[in-house]
Formats: C-alpha cells, structure tokens, sequence
C-alpha cells in the first residue's frame, strides 16, 4: 500500500514537473506580432491571464505559481512586443526588467505643429487631435521664457524621440518643450525669445542651406528696419493651415488673407513661429549675418540669389524662371 502511494506521489511529482517545463521551458512562437498593453494596478493573475490570451505563453497557472515560488519580483507596466519564439522565463524576464516597447518619433527641422501631430499618431501613440488639443492645454510650459506665446508652436524641438504608451499626452509634449529648454540654455537664448524663435522658424522654412540662414535672417530684419512687409510665402501657407484651407499651392485668396499671419498684408513679425526651427535656425535668428539685402529668390537647384534693390531682384527672379522653364 505504502509501495503504491509512493509510486502515485512519484507520478504526480512527475506529471507536475512535465507539466511545468512545458509550460516555462518550451518556447511558444506568437501566431503573428503581438504587442500587449499590460496597464498600472493589473495583479500578477491578470497580467498572466493576459498573456496567455495573447498567445505569448502556455498557461497562466504555470506563470503565476513561478512568479511565487521562485520569482516574486514586480512585473512592471507597459507595452511589450513578442514577436519571438520565447518560454515563459524569458516573458518573465522582460516584464521584471521593464523592457517596454519604444516608439519612435521623428521631427525633422521645420515640422509645424500639425506635422507633429501626425508623426505621434502615425506612430500609435494618439489621435492628432488629442495631441493638438493637449498641445494648446499645455501652454504653460514655456510661459517662463515666452509669456507672449499663444501656443506651444516653435517650442516642440526638432529631434528623434522615443516614447511608450504608458506615457501621456501631457508627457510627450512636456519632453519635447524640455528639449528646446535645453537647447535655448546650451546656444544662450534667454532675451527676445519670442521674436527670435518666430524669426528662426520663417527661416527654417525658407531654406534648407545652412549657410544662408543667417543671411536670410539678416534680410529680414532689413525689412523689419524698413517698416517693409516681409512677403515670406511660409507664413501665409501656416495661415492657409490654421484656417484648414492650405491645397498644397498658394492662391491668390490666400496672399489676401486678413490673417495676422500673412506677412505679405501685415508688416512686422507674425503673431508667433510656424514651425520648429532647428539649432542652426536659432543661431541665425540670434546671430544674423549684416547685409544691405532686402530681396531674395529660389535660383531652382537648392540654394537662392539675393539682391540689394527691386531691380537686382528683378533680374534674379527671371534667372530662376528660366531655370524652371529649361527643367
């Protein structure tokens, strides 16, 4: 009798070890790319739970009686990609290290908010419109160094960031504003700040060459001296943006537009920046090169012409024509 206990403990022990390396040591392969969402206050049963219902390991039981046993450390929160054959030791491994799912978010120099918006949703990390509405929610956080500002416009730094989905809204735009912080810090930009960021992002629209953007912020405010209308086609595309109106190509009803962004019908500086001006922008705006230019044109291969009077400009303008024409 003691002989047949023995053997049916023997078997149970057995079964149960079987049980439990197939459970936590054979890899299981996810039917396809899985990424699960395993939210702060979830129990240890639910994450399990969870998991398994995802496909990403064989039981639950098995999970939950090794996190116990052997492994009672905390499983953090987060998103997390399987996309691997994994066990179950291995999920483990990860969800207590917190090795959460990054998204990557790429701002290039001269996106404007709208952009922005888009590259955070495109990335899955909300709706445009949650960040846009978030966006001017948070317009507070540069209120130290812009009072005049009316929106986080120009203050969301050109970078490539990473993010989770454990972070909010509020937290992805207070990132993005501590990195132009700490950039305005690093170049020394502590006076001016709102005009000179309004200047440095008209600069970076118009040009992508380094090295004429402090000529074009120069030029610029040669006209600002001269009480002349800045005419820089960027803001009145922004205006076209805010309006909802912009089809790609600037129309005749827009250069008459009666928003104060228009710079070809209000002289002066519009209301605030069109975009995220990047470093070399910033330090243009604040170091512009002095010149007696007041004009300027694309000359069709990357680069643009400037002129000091109305006649040299002229001139450029049919060059740059020409140029277009022979293309």
């Amino acid at each position: 009798m003691l002989r047949r206990i023995v053997q049916l403990g023997f078997l149970i022990v057995l079964g149960v070890g079987v049980w439990l390396a197939w459970a936590l040591l054979l890899p299981l392969q996810p039917s396809e790319t899985k990424f699960v969402m395993l939210k702060p206050g979830w129990s240890t049963r639910h994450i399990a739970t969870e998991l398994q219902a995802n496909g990403v390991i064989h039981s639950w039981r098995a999970f939950l009686l090794y996190h116990y046993l052997l492994k009672p450390r905390s499983l953090k929160a987060g998103e997390y990609k399987f996309d691997d054959s994994e066990t179950a030791l291995r999920v483990h491994d990860r969800l207590s290290r917190g090795d959460v799912y990054i998204h990557t978010v790429v701002i290039p120099e001269g996106f404007n908010k709208f952009d922005i918006a888009n590259a955070v949703q495109a990335a899955g990390l909300g709706t445009r419109q949650e960040f846009l509405a978030e966006a001017q929610a948070q317009i507070g956080l540069i209120r130290d160094l812009d009072p005049q500002a009316t929106s986080l416009e120009g203050y969301l730094f050109p970078d490539t960031y990473g993010f989770t989905r454990a972070q909010t809204m509020a937290d992805i735009i207070a990132v993005m504003v501590h990195r132009f912080k700490q950039e305005a810090k690093q170049i020394g930009l502590n006076a001016n700040v709102h005009q000179v960021v309004t200047l440095a992002s008209i600069v970076e629209k118009e040009t992508a060459a380094p090295e004429e953007r402090p000529l074009v912020a120069g030029l610029y405010l040669n006209r600002l001296d001269k009480h002349m209308a800045l005419d820089a086609d960027p803001t009145v595309i922004y205006a076209a943006l805010l309006a909802g109106d912009y089809q790609g190509t600037i129309t005749r009803s827009e250069l008459q537009s009666d928003c104060p962004y228009n710079s070809y019908k209000f002289p002066g500086l519009p209301p605030g920046p069109i975009a995220s001006p990047g470093k070399a922008s910033l330090l243009a705006a604040l170091n512009p090169t002095k010149t007696d230019y007041l004009y300027f044109v694309s000359d069709d291969n990357g680069h643009h012409r400037f002129a000091r009077t109305l006649d040299e400009h002229t001139h450029n303008v049919a060059l740059y024509r020409r140029a277009v024409a022979q293309h």
